[in-house]
């Protein structure tokens, strides 16, 4: 049984590529997000028991998000349902071509923001868990589920569950305590929380922001990333944190809204060794060119899904597989519109193999 706890928040977003100028007045479209969430809809796509753990207000639109978790065999039943607090909102505005999407956050005063540590029942959640996903964007919230954050952590720990973490630097969040700049306050948080962490899993920027670690040879903003640079970083994180033995970085080169080159690395401490994917005829790494993206919102989560059903299941659990079927999950997810990604184990699978042209399956 996985667990995974965060917030999920509406995500509401104009039709299409419209600027919300365009867009409002009139209609929108509202479906569900949140890093941890995507992670269990994910699983429980490919296949796998998953549990959300998070809190919400006792309302009929938040009755609506646990509802659709549920239809997709998530378990909700430890979720804890609070009077005070509210139901966290996003808006994204779908970039394109050169035109960058763009995030905006109404979280205030969330009922995950509110909640302290000693009002959920980890003991509970833990029931049957045998790994924690959780990522750096809950902490990021507020002071109180910062605190939640890393106490779950240290009661999964405890209890024996294997722990993984999405660092997920969010600068738009970090912002809980005044006169402390975001990077600052995420590093040291963050840094409370890897101690107590098997697998950490980040973007090409991630690392940098949160730990101060740079890849060489590597410019994100400009689209250039040194895919064995990540090796060193990787391998710098391990040291840092001797607990983590396995560091999966996926690394995105945009070269404009719609076209992203995209893949990925694992690296495993006890061997010193990494593993890329996707790989080509002649075992380089050969990104998936991703043209004419759908989504890319979530794409971070569908990686992370497809490593820990990797990890999980024995014919995938070779690092160079596990590598191949998490890059290929998250690739898939860009066709893929919200947060959530409906991709099935046997259509990662069929891409794995090199099933790429998209035909029609009859």
């Amino acid at each position: 049984m996985f667990l995974a706890f965060g917030e999920i928040m509406a995500r509401i977003a104009p039709p299409g590529p419209l600027r919300w100028r365009q867009a409002l007045p009139g209609s929108v479209n509202v479906t569900w997000g949140g890093g941890e969430a995507n992670v269990c809809a994910s699983l429980a796509m490919l296949g796998h028991k998953a549990r959300y753990l998070t809190a919400l207000p006792k309302t009929p639109i938040a009755e609506a998000v646990a509802g659709t978790l549920r239809g997709l065999g998530v378990d909700c039943d430890h979720v804890l349902w609070r009077k005070e607090g509210r139901l966290g909102l996003y808006f994204v505005e779908a970039g394109a071509n050169q035109r960058g999407s763009t995030v905006v956050y109404d979280r205030a005063g969330s009922a995950v923001s509110l909640a302290e540590s000693d009002e959920y029942d980890f003991a509970k959640a833990l029931t049957g868990v045998t790994w924690l996903h959780v990522t750096g964007i809950t902490p990021a919230i507020s002071e109180p589920a910062c605190r939640a954050n890393l106490a779950l952590v240290k009661a999964a720990q405890a209890a024996g569950a294997s722990v993984s973490c999405d660092l997920n630097f969010r600068k738009k969040l970090w912002t809980w305590r005044p006169g402390t700049a975001a990077k600052a306050l995420a590093r040291e948080c963050m840094g409370e929380l890897l101690p107590h962490v098997d697998l950490v899993i980040a973007n090409e920027e991630d690392a940098a922001d949160v730990l101060d670690i740079h890849a060489a040879g590597t410019d994100v903003a400009a689209g250039r990333i040194d895919a064995a640079a990540y090796t060193d970083v990787a391998r710098q994180i391990t040291r840092r944190f001797p607990s983590v033995r396995r560091v999966a970085i996926t690394l995105r080169e945009s070269i404009s809204a719609d076209h992203n080159n995209w893949g990925a690395l694992l690296y495993d401490a006890k061997k010193d060794r990494s593993y890329l994917a996707p790989l080509d005829a002649a075992g380089e790494y050969s990104p998936y060119e991703i043209r004419d993206i759908v989504d890319r919102v979530g794409a971070g989560d569908s990686f992370a899904a497809g490593l820990l059903s990797a990890l999980n299941t024995p014919d995938l659990s070779s690092p160079d597989r596990t590598i191949a079927f998490a890059a290929a999950a998250s690739c898939l997810k860009h066709s893929i519109h919200g947060d959530f990604s409906y991709v099935t184990r046997e259509e990662v699978l069929a891409l794995m193999q090199g099933n790429a042209t998209g035909r029609v399956q009859r």
